[in-house]
């Protein structure tokens, strides 16, 4: 270290010296660019190893004395201004490093760490300057108290450390310059109208250029002879210079005052509101953060800062809105600096604790110990006309392993559609049978409950049990019949809706259940059949691939099994996207199908016209198509505003294939079972999501026949609807579309996750900080191995700011 000094001094001496000497006489000062470029090389040769914001500024340096020589004594007096600004930044640098700094506060007791919670609760209007109105602009960005602010983090930040001057600005690079304007207004062109602003900073003239926008309000802010920040990128129009669009910012009289705030520095910009603009947020965020950011505490363990390489929390705090000089733009701006990265921990940590404390206390819960591999298993697995696949045999030896202990079950089964689950399922329901247990099955849907009961029927009328399909839309007293029956334990098995859940609905001993497409299902929803029985085994099942890095979070607290494997003989489904001009081909397609003796679906995003939005309807289109286009062949009609008995009349014709064609909405999504469909055609298909893509294309290829999807686009659609067709066509692995589709959506739109009674993350996302996500869960889970109950001394604060962090939603997030 003390080398690395040596050499930082070396770079600063002679910028010192020449900063107070004319550029003229003095031979060190007249080839400073070379003697500098001399230094910085030998910099880079130390041992001391070079950090993303070291390189950085080092980068910078070497811009600097690159043509310095040739420059003029105006320039190079601004130069080498700005080159002592950056080597006081790696002095800085050299002296301190923010990862678990030794500055860290520490809270010795419960009482003060309730004081900060309390200050962190103060209502925003009570911060200075505040005040009801502003209050009430802040609560429209969801800010409600102090905690609240500081952790309202800037979208994106500016590079503001060097203020350029418009001589020296060169085509192509992005700089910031602060001038008067001299002259704004609107200019006609031939094709165009422009706002133009010339601004000059006394070493120049620059013009901005609008050619959209709000051109009055623009005229209106740019007031000749008032100070401006531009900051753009530097074009040469007809030897002039130019920034379009650049990002601008007002600079008031007082502003010279605050200069900390607004430029010379990276400059945090916060997403706005009307009545709320970025100058007024800065300085409110630089009051609350001074006052404040000591208030947010954080706990975790120094062994896990040190292992993980990670900042003080209060550091974080500060220089996540505030950033120092020697931070590194692009990596604040991916939001991957050392102060987001600590924020983005903590979150994942405390969520992945509260997972880690909810599978530790599904331990200490008392459940159900089941025999497993009796004999009525064994006649099961007998009966079935195939071989079960490896991964079939796999997970079921997960969930008998489980069903074995003492304690309650939670287990996810991911696989894709078509892989087996309602076998696995079943082969687990009839274990719990065998030992005297009634086991459930609820499906989101009233098809897909009474499918599955066609199967589970077949097989446990074979094994001698009683199976029962009970649903919303059956008769009362015919539902009165079935309700006694389960609360006598005349029923082994019960398939059903949501009715499953109702009051008055009971069990005589519900040992095991099954949730069927889970995601389908709220929080609240799943906690209730839980509580049907005495801490149940809950089999949670879903043909919608989750993710690792969701299943991690919105399902932490659950063993997963995935059966990745398809059953031998299943032929994949060919899926090609056809546009609206290639209508006749889809036709004739469809055709050739039917002439086979196959069945089509053909899938529609409405039910009925619509007056707002320009689709083709399944209503009209059904009616369509069997008049005027398949006037040969029979076509249906299926949505989701029939009543039950209706679709259930409709998919029995389809199954019966006394229809070859059904029209359809989205309600055939999940499950239905088909043999003989061999082509989905998706209207609209750019209008879809890709998970929903891939489960109606699951629809088809049922059976032994080579199967085909059609993918009908209407328009080319946004850049993120052609990514997901051609995704489609490219790949039948529900785990890669998955994954495609948490990226293009973002984990708060993927499978409704905010409806899921979990938190929201306030920094973090699952996708960019997948691996911060790993680490944070094996840290969480490695704590509460340690110590279940979180009784240590050393874990007092930790399991109180755990306690604040989830306040009473640890309960709910078992029922994942």
């Amino acid at each position: 270290m003390d080398d690395f000094r040596d050499i930082l001094e070396k770079l600063e001496a002679p910028l010192v010296f020449s900063s107070k000497n004319s550029f003229r006489n003095l031979p060190l000062v007249k080839d400073l660019g070379s003697t500098m470029s001399v230094f910085l090389c030998e910099f880079k040769k130390t041992k001391h190893p070079l950090s993303e914001r070291d390189a950085d500024i080092i980068s910078k340096l070497e811009d600097i004395f690159l043509e310095f020589d040739s420059r003029s004594e105006d320039d190079k007096k601004n130069l080498i201004s700005n080159a002592l600004e950056l080597v006081k930044n790696l002095k800085e640098l050299s002296s301190h490093h923010p990862v678990t700094s030794s500055n860290k506060q520490t809270i010795s007791t419960v009482e003060e760490l309730k004081e900060f919670f309390k200050k962190l609760s103060l209502p925003v209007q009570y911060v200075k300057g505040v005040g009801p109105k502003i209050a009430l602009l802040l609560e429209k960005k969801g800010i409600k108290t102090v905690e609240d602010m500081l952790y309202f983090l800037p979208r994106r930040y500016e590079d503001r450390r060097f203020i350029k001057n418009v001589s020296r600005l060169r085509p192509g690079e992005k700089a910031t310059i602060v001038g008067n304007v001299t002259d704004a207004a609107v200019k006609g062109y031939r094709y165009r109208k422009v706002f133009e602003v010339t601004v000059d900073d006394g070493t120049g003239l620059i013009t901005a250029k609008w050619f959209r926008g709000n051109f009055g309000y623009l005229k209106k802010i740019f007031n000749r002879g008032k100070r401006f920040i531009l900051t753009g990128d530097v074009k040469i129009n007809l030897f002039a210079k130019e920034m379009i669009h650049p990002d601008f910012e007002k600079l008031d009289e007082e502003d010279d005052a605050n200069e900390h705030i607004h430029f010379k520095r990276i400059i945090p910009i916060y997403s706005e509101t009307e009545g709320l603009h970025q100058k007024y947020i800065r300085r409110l965020m630089a009051q609350v953060v001074s006052d404040y950011a000591d208030c947010i505490v954080g706990p975790i363990p120094d062994k896990i800062l040190e292992r993980n390489k990670l900042a003080e929390i209060g550091y974080s705090i500060r220089n996540v809105h505030f950033p120092d000089s020697d931070q590194g733009i692009d990596a604040l701006n991916q939001f991957k600096s050392a102060p987001h990265r600590r924020l983005v921990f903590d979150e994942f940590f405390f969520f992945e604790m509260g997972m880690a404390l909810k599978k530790e206390s599904n331990i200490i819960e008392k459940g159900t110990s089941f025999k497993t591999n009796g004999p009525l298993v064994d006649k099961f697995y007998s009966i079935l006309p195939f071989e079960l696949t490896g991964a079939q045999k796999r997970v079921i030896g997960e969930i008998e392993a489980d069903m074995r202990k003492g304690y309650p079950m939670n287990r996810m089964l991911q696989g894709d559609v078509g892989c087996g689950k309602t076998v696995v399922s079943m082969a687990a329901m009839v274990t719990a049978c065998e030992s005297g247990y009634q086991s459930a099955i609820m499906a989101p849907t009233e098809i897909l409950a009474a499918q599955h009961h066609r199967n589970i029927k077949d097989w446990s009328d074979t094994l001698g049990l009683k199976s029962v399909l009970l649903t919303g839309a059956m008769k009362t007293k015919e539902r009165k019949d079935v309700v006694e029956k389960i609360e006598k334990g005349d029923i082994d098995i019960v398939i059903g809706t949501h009715a499953l859940i109702q009051e008055g609905v009971v069990f005589k001993n519900l040992g095991f259940a099954v949730i069927d497409e889970q995601h389908r299902f709220g929080v609240i929803q799943r906690a209730t059949l839980r509580e049907k029985g005495i801490n149940p085994d809950v089999l949670v099942m879903t043909a919608t691939p989750i993710p690792r890095t969701l299943a991690m979070t919105v399902y932490g607290d659950l063993d997963i099994s995935v059966i990745d494997e398809m059953p031998p003989g299943k032929m994949g489904i060919k899926t090609k996207v056809f546009f609206e001009k290639d209508r006749d081909k889809v036709y004739e397609i469809i055709r050739k199908e039917a002439k086979k003796g196959n069945q089509a679906f053909i899938v529609y995003p409405l039910v009925e016209e619509s007056e707002n939005l320009d689709l083709k309807d399944a209503t009209t289109m059904a009616s369509h198509l069997q008049s005027e286009i398949f006037p040969d062949y029979k076509v249906g009609l299926i949505h989701g505003k029939m009543k039950s008995a209706e679709k259930d009349a409709v998919m029995a014709a389809f199954l019966e294939k006394t229809l070859d064609i059904l029209v359809s909405t989205t309600v055939i999504e999940v499950g239905i079972d088909i043999p003989s469909a061999s082509l989905m055609i998706v209207e609209h298909a750019e209008r879809f999501g890709l998970s929903q893509l891939h489960q109606l294309r699951g629809r088809v290829g049922r059976g032994d026949i080579p199967s085909y999807c059609i993918l009908v686009a209407h328009h080319r659609g946004s850049e993120d609807a052609r990514k997901r067709l051609s995704i489609m066509e490219k790949t039948n692995d529900g785990f890669k579309i998955a994954e495609e589709d948490l990226s293009i959506r973002g984990p708060g739109e993927f499978m409704g996750i905010r409806q899921s009674g979990l938190p929201d993350f306030r920094i973090a996302n699952i996708v960019r900080d997948a691996k911060l996500l790993n680490d944070a869960r094996r840290e969480a889970f490695f704590v509460i191995a340690d110590d279940p109950r979180l009784e240590k001394p050393e874990y007092s604060i930790l399991k109180e700011v755990l306690i604040k962090r989830w306040e009473g939603r640890l309960e709910l997030a078992r029922t994942g």
